[in-house]
């Protein structure tokens, strides 16, 4: 059984779609390319494990107020984002950068 999973992924490994794929996604060494990896994944989770806690008391006191329903969306998309930090995606954002450079 191992063994035919290992062959199935050495097909799938040596496929040419699946190197093209692979070759799209990974990140560019621009500084464009860096500069959005570390915007959109490590900035937030960073942000969010030194001042989550002060994210969240500040949202949940704008919450206590009777607020419009957009406003309302917005404290809660800003609470559930930097509300508390996550380990993946910050070591998904490092491995990015390093995919990105190897």
């Amino acid at each position: 059984m191992q063994k035919k999973i290992s062959e199935k992924l050495e097909k799938i490994k040596s496929h040419p779609a699946t190197k093209q794929s692979l070759e799209q996604l990974k990140p560019k060494k621009t500084f464009w390319g860096i500069l959005g990896v570390a915007i959109f994944f490590i900035l937030p989770e960073i942000v969010a494990f030194i001042w989550g806690a002060d994210i969240t008391a500040w949202t949940q006191s704008h919450l206590s107020q009777p607020l419009p329903l957009e406003e309302e969306y917005k404290y809660k998309a800003i609470e559930m984002l930097f509300g508390e930090g996550s380990w993946f995606n910050l070591l998904f954002g490092v491995g990015l950068l390093v995919w990105a450079f190897f």
